[in-house]
């Protein structure tokens, strides 16, 4: 099999994500896996993807002088932002090497005129080197391009969050995301699992935050014994919180509305102990499939995936049907901009309305199918108020007979406690360093 080239990959990967709209992790662990790349090209083509993503709206701001407005096809231009960001972000890579190499792809993709003009570009930047950032005088455009984050992105977390806890969240974005995951306790414990994964070559290390998660240090757990025998499945720590705050018990009847593609589900039933019985449903079929799948990987008996829209989900069944719900709902993806980058450049303000409506009308129409006393969870990986706290509250001023479930604080592992307010808790990316990540438990009267 001929080695891939990996600057060639990560521009296919690159317009992929641009064109469709497709998740960063995902293309690029469908690349890894059917690549025949070495540990270390497997770790370059994460790099390179990543950063380039990650400061996409700071490479623009220093090509741009070498542009001067001229019309750049696509593909080229995440070309010229790929090399630079080798250029300017990585020490180790010579950087005649990396214009060479984009002058080759220009060739081979393109023509020699396009090759001329991306050779023309790299070496004036080289010869005159880059903007400063800091010569942007006013300092949410600063930052907005210093951390490549869309300045109405910036300007709306100043509002919400002040300008401190802001800048924050923008430097947490940079930094690489840590592979997390959840060890099913009631097949092998945790302490085991972190001696087989070092058995097969890999290194891992037990989260602090969960007596369920690791972190992995060294590998991709996904081609361990482990997560293809349903010991492990990758989540974030922050992602295993709504099944604490369900207050889950043997025997329970349990509603997961949005929920492929499956962790929070598996989680729930993991700790139903194969009793009781989880009703998983999402939108699309295809989804239902990641369900169906990660539940036949993890070997639980206790889940029924189905399509459906959960809009329309109080016509599937009758009042109070449930002990628990859990309500995981479609969001903006602001807390996961670390591993998904490229959802800051696709999102607009005015989505945020939208997301918002869609929220309380999965809310709303699953709030009759909760049995009295019985515990609601609302949950977002984002960071918006209006997503999240505007979305409680409208949801409580519609339905009377709901109320804030404040022991939600006493349900949560002791790592989250102190963050846990009135029934609500909100994670920044730089709380505790995981996703950013809301939880709201409301009670039904």
């Amino acid at each position: 099999m001929t080695k891939p080239n990996v600057r060639f990959a990560c521009l296919n990967l690159l317009t992929t994500i641009d064109k469709e709209q497709a998740y960063s992790n995902i293309v690029l662990q469908r690349e890894l896996d059917k690549g025949d790349y070495s540990a270390k090209d497997k770790a370059l083509l994460t790099e390179i993807l990543y950063g380039t993503l990650q400061r996409k709206l700071s490479l623009d701001f220093f090509l741009e002088p070498f542009i001067k407005g001229k019309k750049v096809k696509g593909w080229v231009r995440w070309l010229l932002r790929l090399t630079l960001y080798q250029i300017v972000f990585l020490d180790k890579i010579p950087e005649r090497a990396a214009i060479y190499e984009a002058v080759e792809i220009a060739k081979k993709r393109g023509n020699k005129s396009i090759a001329g003009f991306v050779n023309g570009v790299l070496r004036s930047v080289g010869r005159e080197g880059i903007r400063d950032i800091k010569s942007i005088e006013d300092p949410v455009q600063r930052l907005a391009i210093e951390t490549s984050h869309p300045v109405w992105l910036v300007k709306r977390w100043i509002a919400q969050w002040g300008m401190e806890e802001t800048e924050k969240m923008c430097r947490e974005n940079l930094m690489a995301p840590v592979q997390t995951a959840r060890v099913n306790l009631n097949r092998v414990s945790r302490e085991d699992a972190l001696q087989k994964l070092k058995e097969e070559g890999f290194a891992a290390e037990p989260s602090p935050l969960l007596k369920e998660a690791i972190r992995m240090v060294k590998g991709s757990i996904v081609k361990s014994t482990l997560f293809q025998e349903g010991y492990v499945t990758i989540q974030d720590e922050s992602s295993m919180l709504p099944a604490y705050a369900l207050g889950v018990e043997d025997n329970m009847i349990i509603l997961d509305a949005c929920a492929a593609p499956g962790g929070k589900t598996t989680h729930i039933a993991e700790k139903l102990h194969q009793t009781g019985k989880v009703h998983s449903f999402d939108i699309h079929d295809h989804k239902v499939q990641l369900i169906k799948d990660n539940v036949n990987r993890l070997q639980l008996k206790n889940v029924e995936a189905e399509q459906g829209d959960s809009r329309q989900i109080q016509n599937r069944f009758a009042d109070q049907t449930f002990d628990r719900i859990l309500v995981d709902a479609p969001c903006s993806g602001f807390g996961v901009l670390k591993r998904k980058p490229e959802a800051k450049y696709e999102k607009e303000e005015k989505d945020i309305l939208q997301l918002q409506k869609v929220q309380l009308e999965i809310l709303n129409a699953v709030a009759q199918l909760l049995k009295q006393n019985g515990i609601l969870v609302y949950s977002t990986c984002t960071i918006d108020m209006d997503e999240n706290h505007e979305t409680v509250r409208a949801f409580l001023q519609s339905q009377s007979d709901y109320v804030l479930d404040e022991s939600v604080k006493s349900r949560v592992p002791d790592a989250f406690q102190p963050f846990v307010k009135e029934g609500e808790l909100q994670l920044l990316p730089h709380t505790l360093n995981t996703d950013g990540f809301f939880v709201a438990a409301f009670r039904r009267r």
